[in-house]
């Protein structure tokens, strides 16, 4: 097998029609089958409803709708010879053993002898699923385990069977880390694989301190979220996301399959978990669970554990968490929460250390390593930090003492680290400028190097290794190798004010004197929200208007030495790419996108237009007046890079990273292949505009969405503005203007709605509250 070119996907439900969807976003056709509905005319129905589902669930399961044209259903009973034509065959149906047995019995029948073989099982043994099955099946078959929703969980769990091929399982792992953009993470076949075991009992552990100490849902929604890094949904509104019922059949199942699991009893779900099932109270699926919307305006009220009565949510502040809040470090924001005296520090210190303990304990079970253990942890459950890594975070000494000194017992190798006078899981081992890290291998008591992952990246390393070539606190300047410099932003949000813009300067001075290529890239969860807005909006109040045209007259001229630098200049956005951070993509002679890209121009939400000459450069691409106007003044965002494609807002020539880890390694190949002969051009002067006619046009659109009462007179006001640097200006017919001239049209529009108090209202009112304001 050299190639997977068409997948079979058995199972239509919530996990095998978001494979099957997540297929398509890598450009696979699939064959989707399920059921046959009894008493259902359309014998695929149970297949198109999957298709369907995916289609309407929000996120979306699809990058573009135009994804579900490459997915087939069909059923089980007419269409299983089809599944000849499939390279992988992947099934993922009800989690039982015994219909898994008897439908791989019927797929044996019909399979291509090389056909690679898959379960999405997420606990059950391999060893059970293909006992008694041919050695040349046995060969094919493993577990793959994707987690939901397969687009937006970074993790795949490869979970080899008592005969899988070890090299077919090399060439899957490195398929699904570039085609499907996959953390893959090899398991051992054991209960619940590593994410699940690991997450199960954290999970477990919170419902345990909760009913123990007599914490309501929201008190521990709001310290077991973004806090100690984790995703906001946190704890309690987790489980109504993913189900009470599913967590209650997950944590049973578990028990009963790890009977010599000294934490076992852990697992064995508590009364509050069997009165939500006794009552069906599941969650988001059946309208409440911890949490429930009540009346006409939907308002969430929270279940009380004790009288199982719904209230409204109360509002929770702690002061220790307050002031956490506003500690940047994770690793010293974690420190300072479990180093305190009051309930925050309780629930905390005993979440983390009995995870801790419980992860250093099962380790050798289910891995080779810790290092998959951490990968598990981060791509699966999103966390920031895995269980050894939070370990190291909250300090290896430190904690271990503070667990011996609470009686409790240490694994004979972290002891073992302790007498060694270790002082962490992890540490560095750079050589020469190259970054290098161990881990300490449990199996062997010592430290291992862990190796480099080919066509990955990390700047935190790179700067770790050999330093910068310049910084400020906002952005750096790292030399990536072969010739090929980075910007990086870091500041909050990767906002973007004088640091980022000063050092896009710096940075093509740097690459025109000593580099062949220049990469704007950060390993941020976002690549850029836009505009620092509250020294726009100081500005603005204070009356600056020469300093405030003097700041985007800079940022205009910034993305244009990045269009007409000397040199090449990549762009490689992901994530939030929004205002500003869209405008510096659209100047790039080319992007390296993540798969994963919200972009857009959104100035509209705060109450202005685009600045930094995006209105310009959506009107020399697209040539459509109309179309800007929509994108702009609507503040579309992309849903994915292939929808940015679609909207114009990434060149068709852009390439598309999967993987989002290898991103900066991808945005350097591409730097380096424009570098030979690379001429930038120059600024252009033939940029054709319409006048006054595209001006009236524009405004009748506006006009009409006024009249509909879909926008506010303010909305009018901007969208006036917006089609006046569209339109050219108020000129007469068509003329070719300059690209300096649309700039100081967009300037021009950007300062006179700064200077408005419903303008002022919108930035205060997204700067408070996270959100636009309709004024």
């Amino acid at each position: 097998m050299n190639n997977i070119r068409r997948v079979a996907v058995l199972g239509a439900g919530v996990m095998g029609s978001r494979i099957a969807a997540h297929f398509a976003n890598a450009g696979i056709p699939s064959l989707l089958l399920d059921l046959v509905i009894p008493n259902q005319p359309d014998r695929n129905a149970a297949a198109k409803k999957g298709i369907e589902s995916a289609l309407k669930q929000k996120p979306g399961a699809f990058f573009t709708e135009a994804g579900a044209s490459l997915i087939q259903p069909g059923n089980f009973e007419d269409d299983l010879p089809k599944i000849a034509e499939a390279d992988w065959v992947i099934e993922a149906i009800v989690e039982q053993l015994e219909p898994k047995r008897d439908l791989w019995k019927r797929v044996d029948i019909y399979r291509r002898p090389d056909a690679i073989l898959s379960t999405n099982t997420s606990g059950i043994p391999l060893a059970k699923i293909c006992e008694g099955f041919s050695p040349t099946f046995c060969r094919n078959f493993f577990g793959a385990h994707f987690f939901n929703p397969p687009r937006y969980l970074h993790l795949l769990e490869l979970i080899p069977g008592p005969g899988t091929d070890a090299q077919l399982l090399d060439f899957v792992a490195g398929f699904c880390d570039r085609r499907l953009g996959k953390g893959v993470v090899r398991c051992k076949d054991t209960p619940n694989f590593i994410a699940n075991r690991l997450g199960s009992f954290f999970g477990c552990t919170i419902g345990k301190i909760t009913l123990e100490e007599g914490w309501s849902v929201e008190e521990v929604d709001a310290i077991t979220g973004s806090l100690i890094g984790l995703p906001n949904s946190a704890s309690y509104r987790l489980l109504d996301i993913v189900g009470i019922d599913v967590m209650y059949m997950v944590n049973r199942n578990l028990y009963e399959a790890v009977p010599h699991d000294p934490w076992r009893e852990r697992f064995l779900p508590n009364s509050v978990l069997q009165t939500l099932v006794d009552r069906g109270w599941l969650g988001e699926k059946t309208g409440q669970g911890f949490y429930k919307r009540v009346g006409p305006n939907k308002e969430i009220h929270a279940l009380d554990l004790k009288t199982f009565e719904y209230r409204p949510v109360a509002k929770v502040s702690f002061p220790s968490v307050e002031a956490a809040r506003q500690v940047e470090d994770l690793a010293t924001r974690l420190k300072m929460l479990v180093q305190g005296k009051d309930r925050v520090a309780s629930f905390l210190w005993k979440l983390f250390s009995d995870y801790v303990l419980y992860s250093a304990s099962t380790a050798l079970e289910i891995a080779d390593r810790i290092v998959e253990i951490d990968q598990a942890m981060r791509w699966g459950y999103a966390h920031q930090l895995g269980p050894f890594e939070l370990w190291d975070a909250l300090g290896f000494r430190q904690t271990a003492e503070r667990i011996e000194s609470e009686g409790r017992s240490l694994p004979p190798a972290v002891e073992r680290m302790l007498r060694q006078g270790e002082t962490s899981f992890y540490r560095p081992a750079d050589q020469n400028g190259q970054p290098r890290t161990e881990y300490f291998d449990l199996a062997r008591l010592g430290y291992a190097p862990l190796a480099e992952r080919e066509g990955i990246i990390s700047l935190a390393a790179l700067k770790r290794a050999r330093g910068v070539v310049k910084s400020n606190p906002g952005a750096s300047l790292i030399d990536l190798g072969d010739g090929v410099l980075c910007l990086e932003f870091h500041s909050k949000m990767n906002a973007l004010g004088e640091d980022q813009i000063g050092m896009i300067y710096a940075g093509i001075e740097e690459t025109t004197k000593n580099f062949e290529a220049m990469v704007i890239a950060n390993q941020a969860p976002d690549f850029s929200a836009g505009a620092n807005l509250v020294l726009v909006l100081l500005a603005a109040q204070e009356g600056e208007w020469e300093e405030l045209n003097a700041a985007i007259h800079r940022f205009q001229q910034a993305n244009m030495a990045i269009k007409y630098a000397p040199k090449p200049v990549v762009v490689a956005p992901h994530g939030r790419t929004l205002g500003g951070g869209c405008e510096i993509s659209l100047h790039a002679v080319r992007c390296q996108a993540a798969a994963e890209l919200y972009m857009g121009l959104v100035e509209v939400g705060v109450g202005v237009i685009p600045a930094g000459g995006g209105c310009k450069e959506l009107l020399i691409r697209l040539k459509n007046p109309q179309k800007v106007f929509e994108l702009a003044g609507m503040a579309k965002v992309s849903s994915s890079a292939e929808d940015a494609k679609n909207l114009g807002l990434l060149n068709k020539a852009d390439p598309i990273t999967m993987n989002y880890e290898r991103l900066v390694a991808d945005a350097k190949a591409l730097a380096l292949s424009l570098a030979p002969g690379y001429a930038p051009g120059l600024p252009r002067a033939d940029i054709k505009v319409g006048g006054e006619s595209v001006f009236a046009t524009l405004k009748l659109m506006a006009w009409s969405m006024r009249q509909g009462n879909f926008i506010s007179d303010h909305d009018l006001l901007i969208a006036e503005k917006l089609a006046h640097v569209l339109a050219g200006g108020r000129l007469t017919g068509e003329h070719l203007v300059s690209e300096q001239y649309l700039l100081d049209l967009e300037r021009e529009a950007f300062l006179s709605l700064c200077g408005t108090a419903k303008t002022q209202e919108r930035m205060q009112y997204m700067l408070k509250t996270g959100k636009p304001l309709r004024n």
